[in-house]
């Protein structure tokens, strides 16, 4: 897999894999794990990456908070906690790089064409970036983060009047006692009450319960990941 750099006006660096942007607007993910080396690059966070590739979309990545300069993953939660109790914010910074960059990129974008996903943490971010992208028409989560103990503020479920209006697929074990299986099962559900509150009356709004794998059964199958990676080829590439 050939991953490119890229970096915005800002000196933001980003990662992709896909086609060169000399190619023109192309269908687009921004996909979310861990750093953006290993989102694009280490198995098993990049398998939705692996089951698109060679496709002709781009698939973008940012480093998440508390993953650069080779920090140990396992602890960038602890990281994001201690970082907020000195008076740092975290999530909305990078959220506003990352909406930064997509609109820097956005020439390269196809229009009606842009989709976000993550994995665990990274889906609780990438639902972070739809909210503030109206562009962003599809939104998927593996093993979601829904709630954050130390910024209830920007829990999930405080996005709800901003995102019902898109399509959303979520994947999650039926004992997932890391992020809560309930957690997700009552963002959705709420989603899609909003949803239809507004008058949408089948919305695109799925969730997909599975027995659960792993430590704390957060682990996400190579089944799970391809079934994903299948949805969001078809949403975008239709």
């Amino acid at each position: 897999m050939t991953i490119r750099s890229y970096e915005t006006s800002g000196n933001t660096k980003v990662l992709f894999s896909g086609p060169p942007l000399e190619e023109g607007p192309l269908p687009t993910l921004f996909y979310f794990a861990l750093s953006a080396e290993d989102s694009l690059q280490r198995d098993p966070f990049n398998q939705p990456i692996q089951f698109l590739e060679d496709l002709p979309l781009r698939i973008f990545s940012l480093t998440l908070p508390a993953h650069e300069n080779n920090l140990p993953p396992e602890n960038a939660m602890n990281i994001w906690e201690d970082r907020m109790k000195a008076g740092d914010t975290v999530i909305p910074p990078f959220i506003e790089t990352v909406q930064k960059a997509i609109t820097h990129i956005k020439p390269y974008i196809k229009e009606g064409k842009l989709g976000v996903a993550g994995l665990s943490r990274g889906a609780y971010i990438a639902c972070h970036v739809a909210a503030v992208c109206p562009e962003i028409s599809y939104i998927l989560g593996f093993a979601p983060l829904t709630q954050f103990r130390a910024a209830k503020n920007l829990d999930l479920e405080t996005l709800i009047p901003t995102l019902y209006n898109r399509n959303v697929r979520f994947y999650i074990g039926n004992q997932d006692s890391r992020v809560g299986t309930d957690h997700a099962f009552s963002f959705i559900y709420k989603l899609a009450a909003e949803a239809h509150k507004n008058r949408i009356r089948s919305s695109p709004i799925e969730l997909f319960i599975s027995p659960s794998i792993g430590y704390q059964g957060h682990g996400t199958s190579p089944e799970i990941f391809k079934a994903g990676a299948e949805w969001i080829k078809g949403a975008l590439l239709s």
